[in-house]
């Protein structure tokens, strides 16, 4: 069961944006045998759950990192479900006081699950409570200011913590140090992409022909959530046009219309690479340079596009910047001055 379920913050209205969470709750995977990829990662888990459950002890303490939109939360609630537990969702950003990690932590019962999204961003105060919580199940906490102030200690159930990252590195090492099971997803292939397209479109009844489904996949950027978005923008097609099916030629023309690239690239994308090769010669160049000229948060170039620019092998960095690589110069259709490799043998 989740109890208690906020909203969690979203920064963009991009098409192929991983920070908007709407996919519709009868999308997500309810168990591990349902959830498509991550084949270690689920066994290694499944082992885990089943020891947990077999000792009647709560799980470890869990770290689930990688890029946005690959199923963080998904796995969060699949662990409550195959836990049999609990579970209370919310976000580092918006425990801002003591009080509302108490709060938060109090109201759980033995075993369950307290996920926090972008735990990355929880304040250091906060952190530091978070210690003894997770070691001992115990609140140390300050009531009251200056010289009347005195310290209150409060047990709580035994809990298992879920945090979930997109930038683990900012993480500090105690609260690292801490998840006794530390898991990262990586982005999807697209016959995995392909074959949660074909799911979606089951549970959504839509006929689907296989290689629609496959170029939906290929354009979703290995990111299960742009690939359901995308799935049901072009069903909007097919229902407007009087299609009983989606085929190859209206799921191409359906996302062209939407401007999203034969690899998944918008608009955004497209200028940030665009801007490097023409304005600094491919680079390299900073990310604080790059976010004045495009006029875009720096956190918006980090998260949601140089993740998959990175993994598609388009642009590349180094300790001086950011750079387009060949690939990158191959697919903008833009020739490299020099004439060399990036990096020439």
């Amino acid at each position: 069961m989740i109890i208690d379920q906020e909203p969690l913050n979203s920064e963009t209205d991009r098409l192929v944006s991983v920070q908007t969470k709407d996919d519709l709750p009868s999308l997500r995977p309810s168990n591990l045998a349902e959830f498509i990829g991550q084949d270690q990662l689920k066994e290694n888990l499944a082992v885990f759950i089943s020891s947990a459950r077999k000792q009647n002890q709560p799980l470890d303490h869990v770290l689930l990192s990688g890029p946005p939109g690959l199923g963080k939360t998904t796995l969060a609630s699949i662990i409550s479900k195959e836990m049999g537990v609990n579970l209370k969702i919310t976000s580092g950003p918006s425990i801002e006081k003591a009080g509302d990690l108490a709060a938060l932590l109090t109201q759980l019962e033995r075993s369950d699950i307290l996920f926090i999204d972008e735990i990355h961003r929880l304040p250091r105060t906060i952190e530091e409570i978070l210690y003894s919580a997770m070691e001992d199940f115990k609140l140390d906490l300050m009531v009251g200011e200056g010289p009347s102030a005195r310290s209150l200690r409060i047990e709580i159930p035994p809990f298992t913590l879920v945090g979930a990252t997109t930038r683990s590195g900012l993480l500090s090492s105690p609260l690292r140090s801490r998840f006794g099971i530390p898991l990262h997803l990586d982005f999807y292939s697209d016959e995995q992409m392909a074959e949660i397209v074909a799911r979606s479109a089951r549970i959504l009844d839509i006929v689907v022909d296989k290689d629609a489904a496959f170029e939906m996949a290929r354009r979703s950027r290995r990111t299960p959530r742009i690939a359901n978005r995308l799935l049901r923008r072009v069903r909007d097609f097919a229902i407007a046009g009087d299609h009983s099916r989606i085929h190859l030629e209206l799921a191409r023309s359906s996302l062209e219309k939407l401007n999203v690239d034969s690899v998944g690239l918008d608009s955004l994308d497209k200028k940030l690479l665009l801007a490097i090769v023409d304005q600094f010669k491919g680079g390299p160049v900073g990310i604080d340079t790059l976010s004045a000229y495009l006029n875009e948060e720096r956190d918006t170039l980090e998260e949601l596009s140089e993740p998959f620019l990175l993994q598609a092998g388009l642009l590349t960095r180094s300790s001086r910047g950011r750079l387009v690589t060949d690939q990158g110069y191959s697919h903008m259709k833009r020739k490299r001055e020099s004439d060399l490799p990036l990096f020439p043998a």
